[in-house]
């Protein structure tokens, strides 16, 4: 398989965003330009100001993109997802479970997946999140059945054509060691670091622009062995990448943490070398002052699914007092099977919403919430390259139609990005090439993703 490059843009072409309503650069100082306009050689950002600030490259641009009416921002960013299942969304049996008994419901119907099931959940993930104005997404693929490999997703993200960090998940710890998934769904824990090992090798590139960076992501403390998260993060550490897991999700995972391992989640993590600049977790819902404060210390990262948690009935994470404390934050939209959808604006809206609700009206701020989908979490990926609009940083940008019918009426419209989201992006670039143009994809081919998803689903339900 050819690994997705940087480099494969073609011949170099410089592109202008011109007239922008607004242009949210996501930089040190904050900048909102009026009549904003960013041009972008090849897959890099080489100016960034007012229309009338960039006049002198417009007329030497290969393509000029009128933004009149638009907001443009940097690319969304997905901190944590699992793309295969795209393909159970509302399952009968899961749509009023808590996590663990979601999980055992789901569980049964993913073993039965095959390669093109992973492909199919995948492109149709990634390209939903494409449209809604994602540039880079995670993916914690956690289980392989049927000769499923991590390759099947990279080869589905080439295809829809944004940046992809996936991670190669494992579960070793079957129902008959007193674990959560089903014996069928765990693997040896000696063919997990194995196989880890050659994804990394195959896939990774670390260099700035990279369209595929590979992380280390056993599942859970309830679904691996206390060796793996220690071999895992050697492991990772060895290979400089970095390594993801679920942490203190709901109240049943404190106490499984508490009942299994004598202490709480975020001390289990500590113990094992699970804490650090290179850790991001997902969830952290149940998190103490204690915890907050060791992750600030550790510069430990936290993927935030708040459409997810709300589902599934986890709880209200406490995302103010993470931010206040230091903790590195992002976005995730998790799985489309607990959270149903995949819209990074959707989640950043809810994400507010929800500290408001505990909080008080003034508890988050819509602008908060927008960096937290952007250059939060790309910092968090380790993404320093990625995530506002500035000269040098790569070209992932995100055009809003701030005339769609959800939006019409917005006075502050950076405001209005989060408070009333416009339902998709308008154009979307990734490293300088068009992923979605006027709305549609235009690396892919939507009715071919839909009609692949739709057959691996009628077989998944036969077989259910």
């Amino acid at each position: 398989m050819k690994r997705p490059s940087r480099n494969d843009c073609g011949p170099v072409r410089l592109t202008v965003v011109v007239h922008a309503d607004m242009l949210v650069c996501i930089d040190n100082p904050r900048r909102e330009i009026a009549d904003g306009a960013v041009a972008f050689r090849g897959g890099e950002i080489v100016a960034v100001g007012t229309t009338t600030d960039l006049a002198r490259l417009i007329g030497t641009a290969d393509e000029v993109v009128q933004a009149r009416g638009c907001v443009v921002t940097p690319g969304l960013v997905n901190t944590h997802h699992h793309l295969f299942q795209s393909l159970t969304r509302a399952v009968p049996g899961a749509i009023d479970a808590p996590l663990f008994g979601w999980l055992k419901r789901l569980y049964p119907i993913w073993a039965r997946y095959r390669p093109e099931d992973v492909f199919a959940a995948t492109q149709l993930g990634l390209a939903e999140l494409a449209m809604s104005g994602c540039t880079l997404s995670t993916d914690h693929l956690y289980l392989f059945p049927d000769g499923v490999t991590l390759d099947d997703t990279i080869a589905a993200a080439e295809g829809i054509g944004i940046r992809f960090h996936p991670t190669r998940g494992a579960m070793s710890v079957g129902t008959s060691a007193g674990g959560l998934p089903p014996d069928s769904l765990v693997e040896d824990e000696a063919a997990i670091l194995a196989d880890t090992i050659r994804v990394i090798d195959r896939f990774h590139d670390p260099a700035p622009g990279a369209m595929v960076r590979i992380g280390v992501a056993p599942c859970s403390p309830f679904s691996v062995s206390q060796g793996l998260m220690r071999d895992s993060a050697l492991l990772a550490r060895d290979k400089r990448v970095m390594l993801h897991t679920h942490l203190a999700e709901d109240a049943d995972d404190v106490a499984f943490s508490l009942e299994r391992f004598g202490c709480r989640p975020g001390a289990y993590a500590e113990s094992l070398g699970w804490t650090g600049p290179d850790v991001w977790l997902a969830h952290c819902v149940q998190l103490d002052q204690a915890e907050i404060d060791l992750f600030a210390r550790t510069r430990t990262g936290v993927a935030h699914c708040p459409c997810s948690n709300c589902r599934l009935g986890s709880g209200i994470a406490p995302l103010r007092a993470m931010v206040a404390a230091g903790v590195r934050v992002g976005l995730g939209v998790d799985g489309s099977a607990s959270s149903d959808s995949g819209n990074l604006l959707q989640e950043a809206r809810q994400a507010m919403l929800l500290q408001r609700a505990v909080g008080g009206a003034a508890a988050f701020d819509p602008r908060a919430a927008l960096f937290l989908a952007t250059r939060g979490g790309a910092e968090m990926l380790g993404r320093d390259d990625c995530g506002s609009l500035e000269v040098g940083k790569r070209a992932d940008i995100a055009v809003w139609d701030m005339a769609d019918l959800s939006s019409t009426g917005a006075w502050d419209l950076v405001a209005g990005l989060i408070l009333s989201p416009p339902w998709g992006a308008r154009d979307v670039f990734v490293e300088g090439r068009a992923v979605v143009r006027n709305g549609t994809l235009a690396q892919a081919d939507r009715d071919g993703i839909v009609r692949a998803a739709e057959r691996s689903v009628a077989r998944l339900k036969e077989l259910a």
